[in-house]
């Protein structure tokens, strides 16, 4: 009897382990745990339409949406009334009238236009010095700044009918020359920008003006991929190692979740997902209200834009297309370069002068593949010579996000010119960007201006396959 009990419970201690073993085959057979094959993502084909192509082997629902969501990304808007309900809405106070006026093919988007006048991809993002008021504290909370109270979030360069565009943006520049120790000579350009034909008077007497310049889309939707585990073992705050370097995490409100949350998109850190990073720029870029943004970027002290001919449907770009455009991005394959014996060489200088400290190589995915955004997502101290004097959450003064620079080699090939560097598009080269490094990069700056001429023009060419 003992015997045959002993059997019995054997026997059902095997069948539960051949049921989990079947159920785990079952498990990575329908994808819960399966890893995406890279190759249908990532691409290293430098051609100017990569970043318009789908990543591989959609099925038919999914290429659907995909090309909803592109149709909503490249197709102009037009202000309401108009015949369709499916794209009016424009305005009343815009930059441009299609997301691809600033993401020229998904790429970074330039500083001067052809006509040689100041690009719709440079924005002004406009705030204030931030008071004790209860008002204020809230904004602090939940925008991260205090808005300029006439002209608002950013400056619209257009109107529509009626209503006056707020302003200009004027580019100017003044030479600063650095001398590296073996006697080479490199210009820099220092921006003096400045605003023009302010049609709602004058600013705010503390306003704070940060310009910044449209970013590539390559592996936009690739970021999420990324655990917010892995982001954060690599904030020091305190230098604990100290190497010089305390990355920060910023932390900030989500629209989506409506809780705080670990920010990685936009030049600060400040927006937490995708789908609030498109819904933000539809609202401060074209004026289009989502559900996330509901109201129109008008200020109080702005009569006609308030006043101006409302769109029939009370939302003018809905969840559906909002998530379509949303998924569009996120299905886009992602430039990568060749593994080749260039590109490794020239990593070991990039790690050799510790920019890789801040600008990580690579990252596991949660789909079990590497991607290469060469950003830590933190918030890094540039130093004063960069700062834009501007808060957001918990990013101060003089902090950014650690620049992604994956599929910046796309540049040239999209637009036939080399990309304007840093946040406001200053540098002119990898080199000039280098050299307004400061703050916690000044080591690795001057790490890169003491090594020999012919290291350092194969770091730029490493660089500029990125």
């Amino acid at each position: 009897m003992l015997q045959t009990q002993k059997k019995q419970k054997y026997n059902f201690s095997l069948l539960k382990k051949i049921i989990l073993i079947k159920s785990l085959v079952v498990i990575f057979a329908t994808g819960l745990f399966a890893f995406s094959n890279s190759d249908e993502i990532l691409s290293t084909n430098k051609n100017s339409s990569l970043l318009l192509t789908p990543i591989s082997n959609l099925n038919d629902e999914e290429y659907d949406k995909f090309i909803l969501g592109r149709s909503f990304f490249t197709v102009p808007w037009v202000e309401a009334p108009s015949a369709t309900t499916a794209r009016d809405g424009l305005g009343p106070l815009f930059n441009a009238n299609s997301c691809v006026s600033c993401h020229p093919k998904n790429g970074r988007g330039t500083l001067i236009s052809k006509d040689n006048i100041t690009s719709r991809a440079l924005v002004a993002r406009l705030s204030i010095k931030a008071n004790d008021s209860l008002e204020h504290q809230e904004l602090l909370k939940y925008q991260g700044f205090v808005p300029e109270p006439v002209y608002g979030n950013q400056l619209a360069i257009n109107g529509t009918l009626n209503v006056d565009f707020e302003g200009n943006i004027k580019i100017d520049f003044e030479e600063k020359v650095i001398i590296f120790p073996d006697g080479e000579k490199q210009i820099l350009l220092k921006p003096k920008y400045q605003l023009t034909n302010l049609n709602y008077g004058p600013m705010h007497k503390d306003v704070n003006i940060s310009y910044r310049i449209a970013p590539t889309l390559n592996g936009m939707g690739l970021i999420d991929l990324i655990s917010n585990e892995d982001i954060l073992a690599n904030v020091d705050e305190s230098d604990s190692n100290n190497d010089g370097i305390s990355g920060r995490a910023n932390f900030v409100y989500s629209t989506l979740t409506k809780q705080i949350e670990l920010g990685k998109y936009t030049w600060k850190a400040s927006v937490v997902f995708l789908k609030e990073q498109v819904a933000s720029a539809a609202s401060n870029d074209m004026g289009l209200t989502t559900s996330l943004f509901p109201n129109e970027n008008c200020t109080q002290a702005q009569k006609e834009c308030n006043e101006a001919v409302k769109p029939r449907e009370a939302i003018d770009l809905p969840d559906e297309r909002l998530d379509a455009i949303t998924y569009y991005l996120k299905n886009i394959k992602a430039y990568i370069p060749k593994d080749t014996k260039e590109y490794n060489e020239g990593l070991a200088l990039f790690e050799a002068i510790s920019c890789s400290k801040c600008h990580i190589p690579s990252f596991d995915t949660k789909k079990g593949f590497k991607i290469a955004p060469f950003s830590d997502f933190l918030l890094h101290d540039m130093g004063e010579d960069l700062a834009d004097g501007r808060v957001e959450f918990m990013a101060s003064q003089s902090e950014f996000r650690t620049a992604p620079l994956w599929g910046l080699a796309l540049h040239e090939k999209i637009n036939k010119e080399k990309p304007r560097l840093l946040h406001d598009g200053r540098a002119r080269s990898f080199q000039e960007a280098i050299l307004w490094h400061g703050g916690e990069a000044k080591s690795s700056k001057e790490n890169y201006m003491n090594l020999p001429k012919e290291k350092r023009e194969k770091l730029i060419k490493f660089l500029e396959e990125l």
